[in-house]
């Protein structure tokens, strides 16, 4: 089995190296030095909040490493959750998962294309996204778009949290027909990435 490739990003050196050191236990995973991030298969960022240089920083390694992100965090405001994943978040862990082994088992999970938002976390992310709906996709007609059952079978089962691996194997399909068919829901639902695509789906009522 190869290793996962780890970058972790934090504004203080101390949660940098204490997370680090946190991620170097779990078997499988490698945190690599700051030089070789690009390198990295997932991204961790860890944050006491999302202030400015916080959500700046998040965007700064968005833009560059541009790999899926598990958020450590204790407290998220509604106003920074869409600003989150569109940083690439897709999993949000309270800081403490840092070191009671759910922040590895999620690095792996979300390496395969998993997710992992709390209910909480979900719940505003639907909230936000009727707002978009609203705003944005309603007076362009884009509200009444249609899911295939395929489609909505496979969002079901991303809603549940299960990864690529798991939503094939639940399905007998082929890892690559999974991916194939979010990449279009997510096409076809404007999404950004796999959260918000359950999101959008929780707000039509097909989910």
């Amino acid at each position: 089995m190869n290793e996962l490739r780890v970058a972790v990003r934090a504004l203080d050196p101390i949660t940098r190296v204490g997370v680090s050191a946190c991620l170097a236990t779990e078997s499988g995973l490698i945190v690599v030095p700051d030089h070789q991030r690009l390198r990295a298969d997932v991204v961790v960022a860890a944050f006491e909040r999302l202030s400015a240089p916080e959500l700046q920083a998040m965007r700064a390694g968005a833009a560059e490493i541009r790999r899926p992100t598990v958020l450590l965090i204790n407290e998220i405001k509604d106003g920074d959750l869409l600003t989150a994943v569109d940083c690439r978040v897709v999993a949000i862990l309270p800081r403490a998962a840092a070191v009671d082994g759910r922040l590895g088992d999620t690095v792996t999970s979300v390496a395969a294309g998993g997710a992992n938002m709390p209910p909480n976390v979900l719940g505003k992310l639907v909230e936000h996204v009727e707002q978009l709906y609203r705003e944005m996709l309603e007076p362009r007609g884009l509200a009444d778009v249609r899911l295939e059952p395929r489609e909505i079978e496979v969002l079901r089962l991303m809603a549940d949290g299960f990864d690529t691996n798991e939503i094939a194997r639940n399905l007998s399909y082929s890892e690559r027909t999974v991916k194939k068919i979010i990449f279009a829901i997510t096409t076809r639902l404007r999404a950004r990435n796999r959260p918000q695509a359950v999101a959008c789906a929780m707000r039509a009522g097909v989910i």
